[in-house]
């Protein structure tokens, strides 16, 4: 994030908006779309590193 992050406050002083220019914004929403990504397949069964190169050479994704 870079050091232009405003806050907006209440009368009272409290936090209750933030202002950031929109490249920040872009780059914290495509974070949160990643990080729901990774909860969504959270239970998804994984395979040892060695068997996915193997796949991705044999699928032609991966040389060498």
């Amino acid at each position: 994030m870079t050091p232009s992050v405003q806050y907006l406050t209440n009368p009272n002083g409290k936090k209750t908006a933030v202002v950031m220019p929109i490249s920040d914004y872009e780059r914290l929403m495509e974070d949160l779309e990643d990080l729901a990504s990774i909860a969504d397949r959270h239970d998804e069964p994984t395979i040892p590193h060695d068997k996915f190169k193997a796949e991705l050479k044999r699928d032609g994704i991966l040389s060498r």
